[in-house]
């Protein structure tokens, strides 16, 4: 079960929650899907130097407002000097949508072990010809190095200019993918090569999240 159904969505209403979060019926769910996929790709293509890693949106029942939380590894690059890539941001993005735009910078604490940043990394390096081996290798160190429980990357297509596509994987530590509780981020990432394109996938596991200690979590946030 675990190597067939995405690590994220197999996790979702146990210990993940949805990126996007809001409720809509009939033809508006289907525009506000695609509403989703147009500022997700405008926030990554007009910061791809930003290192970002997730794209959160929210929007409330009553009022036209998207509120829209972008994890970064560099919120200086997204920020900008005194706040002008934000507003420019924030202006193109209520274009789009047509509504109000509430946008909060969030700090990805550690990149090290963040499956999407570790993804984007590789697939730079083999766009630089880098061998795919050498940066798998670097790739896992690091994440081991930061505190990670596991790591496993997968690489397939045209390795290295191969005549014949292959997959190859290196692994480190555990990752229980069957395990509900167990916390693994996961990305897909693809490298576009003179070659072809080469998909990534990226496995991080960085602990068990249990429901004991997130009900005592709760309690604490809830008695302040």
């Amino acid at each position: 079960m675990g190597r067939k159904v995405h690590p994220i969505g197999f996790r979702l209403s146990t210990i993940r929650e949805h990126s996007s979060r809001w409720y809509a019926e009939g033809n508006v769910y289907a525009d506000l899907i695609h509403e989703d996929i147009a500022i997700r790709q405008m926030i990554s293509e007009k910061n791809k130097r930003a290192g970002i890693s997730l794209v959160e949106i929210e929007r409330l029942p009553v009022a036209r407002q998207v509120s829209i939380k972008v994890h970064t590894a560099k919120p200086g690059i997204l920020i900008g000097r005194k706040g002008q890539n934000v507003n420019r941001l924030r202006k193109e993005l209520e274009t789009v949508t047509g509504k109000k735009v509430h946008l909060d910078i969030l700090e990805v604490s550690n990149p090290d072990i963040n499956a999407h940043l570790i993804g984007e990394s590789i697939a730079e390096q083999l766009q630089r010809r880098i061998s795919h081996k050498r940066a798998m290798k670097q790739a896992i160190k690091k994440a081991m190095r930061s505190g990670a429980k596991g790591v496993m990357i997968t690489c397939s297509g045209r390795l290295g200019g191969a005549d014949m596509a292959r997959k190859e994987s290196l692994r480190e530590g555990r990752i229980p993918r069957h395990t509900l509780r167990a916390d693994i981020d996961y990305a897909n990432i693809e490298a576009l090569t003179t070659f072809s394109k080469i998909g990534i996938k990226v496995w991080v596991y960085k602990g068990d999240i249990l429901p004991e200690a997130k009900d005592e979590m709760a309690g604490a946030y809830s008695s302040f």
